[in-house]
Formats: structure tokens, sequence, C-alpha cells
């Protein structure tokens, strides 16, 4: 049962991800599975904001580290 709980948030937080937009900055309004991968990396050399933002730039830095924006993109238009 935990399993299945574990899974349905993980698949929210993608869904969330998918479609949470960039608040502020050069790149304010784009979705942040469209950032582009270099300001991901500055962010993670900077450091990343906190808070629930924070986590998100974090999460879609390793996504698309990992070859899978695909996978974001298929959530966002689904």
């Amino acid at each position: 049962m935990n399993d299945e709980f574990s899974i349905e948030n993980q698949r929210a937080q993608l869904e969330e991800l998918a479609r949470t937009r960039m608040p502020f900055g050069k790149y304010k309004g784009r979705l942040l599975h469209e950032l582009p991968e270099p300001y991901l990396v500055w962010f993670s050399q900077q450091g990343f904001p906190a808070g629930k933002l924070g986590e998100q730039l974090k999460l879609m830095n390793e996504i698309k580290l990992n070859g899978l924006e695909g996978l974001i993109r298929k959530i966002a238009n689904s």
C-alpha cells in the first residue's frame, strides 16, 4: 500500500513539475521543462532557490542531465 501511495505521489510531483512556470528572471513565465539546460546548470553551480521551486529546479536539472525530458513533455501534453 505504501508503494502505491509513493508511486501516486511521484506521479503527482511529475505532473506538477510539467505544469509549473518559472516565476522570475530571464525565463519568467516559461514552463520549467522548457528552461535551457545551461540555465539549470548555472543554478546548480550558484545554488538553487530555497523551498519548493528550488527542489523542482534540482529535479528538472537531473531529468535533463539524464535525458528524460521526453517523459516530462509527455506528461505536460496529456
